[in-house]
């Protein structure tokens, strides 16, 4: 048999052995939602389920977000929040409405801004989410209920996040929960709320045994997913649930966590 022969031969072997991961990880994985779920400990009147959302990068009401409101609709959160990159393109803005205008919460659904919004910014950014029934938080803080704040900061790595603007107004022992992006602000936050929730990484997108995410983008940190903590403060970092520049990913399933606070 000719090398030239041989040479073909390991090419389409190589191929069809990868062609079922190629298809899992365009589609199936992207679309596959784990929902996570928490409890931790937190000085509150009554128990609060957090839905966290992250990084939806959605156009519209399609396969993926459709996905999302039915496990949403199962879970029933008390309250849900959005921690940026909601958008990729300043087109996806009406999408993304169409998206919020189908989040329900007894507390609410309280939004920020990632990168991306500070990159594709949207006229009248207020008015954009009033007209979605929707709260958005820049560097300023809320109390959906009397036992807890919510401090919502802009992007660390696109914008201009004011941590001392945000909390203005918060008092002492009020139980704090910091919503940013990008997940190397934590650095900043930790010691300054209880709890802070993040996203930017997507974990990864792709992830490979052994060697673990092919690449993170700049202000991740060394927070990849999952839980952190630091002087005091507690941190999740959630996979997200959109995708980046491609649609793929590879042991590294898009996430909504559900955190549930509780004495």
């Amino acid at each position: 048999m000719s090398s030239r022969l041989n040479k073909r031969l390991f090419i389409a072997y190589t191929l069809l052995a990868g062609l079922p991961l190629t298809l899992y990880a365009f589609c199936v994985e992207p679309y596959w939602i784990e929902d996570s779920h928490y409890r931790i400990r937190a000085p509150l009147t009554s128990p609060l389920k957090i839905a966290h959302l992250t990084d939806l990068h959605t156009s519209g009401l399609n396969r993926r977000e459709r996905k999302l409101l039915e496990i949403l609709d199962r879970e029933k959160p008390d309250l849900i929040v959005i921690t940026g990159d909601s958008v990729s393109t300043t087109e996806g803005y009406e999408g993304f409405r169409d998206l919020l205008r189908e989040l329900r919460a007894p507390l609410g659904v309280w939004v920020i801004r990632g990168n991306h919004e500070n990159w594709h910014p949207i006229p009248n950014e207020r008015e954009f989410y009033i007209s979605a029934g929707v709260n958005f938080l820049l560097n300023e803080s809320k109390k959906p209920r009397d036992d807890f704040r919510l401090v919502g900061l802009d992007d660390a790595f696109a914008g201009s996040p004011d941590l001392d603007q945000a909390l203005a107004g918060a008092q002492e022992g009020e139980y704090k929960i910091a919503l940013f992006h990008s997940p190397g602000f934590f650095n900043q936050a930790a010691g300054r709320c209880e709890l802070a929730l993040a996203g930017h990484t997507h974990g990864g997108q792709v992830q490979l045994p052994f060697i673990g995410p092919l690449w993170l983008p700049p202000h991740s940190g060394n927070f990849v997913e999952g839980w952190f903590e630091q002087n005091g403060s507690r941190l999740y970092v959630s996979r997200g649930v959109g995708t980046s520049l491609l649609n793929v990913r590879f042991l590294c399933r898009p996430e909504v966590a559900f955190i549930t606070l509780e004495n």
